[in-house]
């Protein structure tokens, strides 16, 4: 399980309108704003009703960290992936079965501004 994540990106202002596109059609895109306090850095969290993805700047970023997004539906997964690409994204693996992992396991997989891999997927099995 994982409760958060901070992503170290190279510019905010393209990473907030990248992520606000990928998660809007998976109802994710609510955003919080974390003030700098205490030595921490400015943080940009996304998610209802405590953000658990979050964006902090940073010179350095590093692209083998690899993220995964639930969606609701293969519609989902398919217009999260049409707005990353919209915004910068790069097609990483288009929207489909991936039936390596199960026969009804579907995703997408982009990279983002920075080069993080992305998957949306879709798991119909825990929506039954």
């Amino acid at each position: 399980m994982i409760d958060h994540i901070y992503l170290p990106v190279t510019n905010i202002k393209r990473s907030l309108d990248f992520y606000s596109a990928l998660l809007t059609p998976l109802g994710k895109a609510d955003r919080w704003k974390f003030e700098a306090k205490a030595g921490y850095p400015d943080l940009w969290g996304f998610g209802e009703p405590q953000p658990g993805f979050w964006l902090k700047e940073s010179n350095a970023s590093f692209p083998a960290l690899y993220v995964a997004f639930a969606a609701l539906s293969e519609q989902a997964v398919n217009e999260a992936f049409d707005a990353a690409l919209a915004h910068g994204g790069k097609d990483n693996g288009a929207p489909g079965l991936r039936p390596q992992f199960l026969p009804d396991y579907y995703a997408a997989n982009v990279l983002d501004p920075d080069g993080y891999s992305l998957e949306i997927c879709f798991k119909p099995w825990l929506y039954e």
